[in-house]
């Protein structure tokens, strides 16, 4: 918990200089509650390093300006919100084709699913497209690891094999200036 509270403290320095009005959509913190909820619902467990995130904010403000380059920063019941919608359409056989799965062109340690009930959207661009928390990783993988996944292409990318390590990689990248604050869409962005 010490190190992500670091972590939010160095983001909290780079918000307050660039990006003052996205401080205030942070929600305040979960609590145990809000993730014994998710977890049940899901039929996940959660990392540690994602709940110690949580635990500082719950994600952010629904649908006002993007935190993470562009993308919203899902609370726990958005996050359950746009996972309903990836389930109802798995549900549906969307991604099938005459009974046969999609599959999708995953980097290595990915499965090769179109969308895996294990695969927990955190952020959205509001686009149906998702950074998410991989509970259920190919053997060369590691369970928790960050992935993109995109509702109309089949590409699978590996962001980091932690929460903990993804967002330290974001914060470094806003220090070093690849990302600025867009005034006009009220995001972060890549410059």
């Amino acid at each position: 918990m010490a190190k992500m509270k670091e972590f939010f403290d160095r983001f909290y320095i780079l918000i307050n200089n660039n990006a003052p009005k996205l401080r205030e959509l942070l929600n305040p913190p979960a609590v145990e509650q809000d993730f014994l909820k998710l977890e049940k619902e899901l039929d996940i467990n959660l990392t540690q390093d994602f709940k110690n995130a949580y635990l500082i904010h719950n994600g952010q403000e629904e649908y006002e300006g993007q935190l993470f380059d562009g993308e919203e920063w899902l609370s726990l019941n958005r996050i359950l919100s746009e996972w309903n919608i990836w389930k109802e359409l798995l549900d549906n056989q969307t991604f099938e084709d005459n009974g046969e799965p999609y599959i999708s062109l995953p980097q290595k340690g990915i499965k090769s699913d179109w969308w895996n009930k294990k695969w927990i959207p955190f952020t959205s661009d509001g686009s149906g497209n998702h950074i998410c928390l991989d509970l259920d990783p190919t053997e060369k993988g590691n369970y928790g690891q960050i992935i993109r996944v995109w509702h109309d292409d089949a590409t699978r990318e590996l962001l980091a094999n932690s929460f903990q390590e993804w967002f330290e990689d974001y914060i470094q990248k806003l220090e070093q200036g690849d990302y600025e604050y867009d005034e006009e869409s009220g995001s972060i962005i890549e410059e």
